[in-house]
């Protein structure tokens, strides 16, 4: 964890206020601990315009050198690397969905067992569910080629091997048929939905981003016409026809026939239109209890819905 007593202007500022208070992550990152115990992180560490260290979050190839830092620092995982053009997630804002999980399901509970639908080429919940409450975890994802790379990770991490195993979803039309085994109890499922449309939708909200980043470096945007994904993304882990709105539907529909095996089902949702109406399928298949789960970082406000049957 980075020092309380830091008082070197080279440090970064506490940056990412409303965080989970359990989050290590609330005073923002101590760039100097984390070159130290990173040394590939050092090329991309320099003064932003504050004068304070960081990187920058447009370069695709610094965001992922800085994860790879936390999750070695923070949460001793080591060789965490993913393919080009895969899904980089912010860990702080991911802890968090994870830290707020442990809350919904009481922290006295210490067996819990996870599945992670959608786990991606980076596996992020069940790493960080696993490192930080030693709960078993199931990573499941449509994309051979994803689970390959988490596969790796997990190869390189000994702790892991008996706690985060990993299944392929065969078909499309499906997310926890063909996952849920019979007789197979799970506490909770989290998910991060692909929440564009398309392709080129995907384009334009990373094109977005990037314009926000460089106005808060007080530059000009940029001007590229094909934006670079800085925070990454591989078709199903972006994008899926009906957007995020369609896979809610889906998701909720689907976890009805499985209300007998899962606990919690719970995910995120990026777009606060597809709330109200995601509430009302939830409610119509017959939950018992509905919760929405506010998490802050920064200025950004996301949302975790969570129902159960039980």
């Amino acid at each position: 964890m980075s020092n309380p007593h830091r008082s070197e202007k080279s440090q970064a500022r506490p940056v990412r206020k409303g965080l989970h208070p359990r989050n290590l992550h609330n005073q923002g990152y101590d760039f100097s601990a984390l070159v130290q115990s990173h040394p590939a992180l050092a090329p991309h560490v320099k003064p932003n315009a504050h004068g304070d260290l960081s990187i920058d979050f447009a370069d695709p190839v610094a965001v992922k050198t800085l994860n790879a830092a936390l999750l070695n620092r923070h949460y001793n995982i080591v060789d965490w690397d993913i393919p080009e053009g895969a899904l980089c997630p912010p860990i702080p804002g991911r802890a968090d969905y994870i830290h707020y999980m442990a809350d919904l399901l009481g922290l006295e509970q210490r067996s819990i067992k996870l599945l992670d639908i959608g786990t991606g080429a980076n596996g992020i919940y069940p790493l960080l569910a696993c490192q930080i409450y030693g709960w078993q975890c199931v990573g499941s994802d449509i994309n051979p080629q994803s689970l390959e790379n988490v596969a790796r990770i997990i190869a390189n991490n000994p702790s892991l091997k008996e706690r985060f195993t990993l299944r392929t979803q065969h078909d499309k039309n499906h997310i926890f048929e063909g996952i849920i085994q019979a007789g197979e109890f799970f506490d909770v499922s989290v998910c991060n939905p692909p929440f564009h449309a398309s392709l080129d939708e995907a384009l334009k909200g990373s094109q977005l981003k990037l314009n926000n980043l460089a106005r808060s470096r007080g530059e000009q945007k940029p001007t590229t016409q094909t934006p670079t994904l800085n925070f990454g993304g591989l078709g199903a882990e972006l994008w899926c026809k009906g957007g995020e709105q369609l896979f809610l539907k889906k998701l909720i529909r689907e976890s009805k026939l499985y209300s007998a095996q899962c606990r919690w089902f719970t995910s995120l949702v990026s777009k606060t239109d597809n709330v109200k109406p995601a509430k009302k399928l939830i409610r119509k298949l017959g939950a018992v209890d509905v919760r929405e789960i506010e998490m802050k970082q920064g200025n950004k406000i996301t949302r975790v819905l969570a129902w159960t049957f039980m």
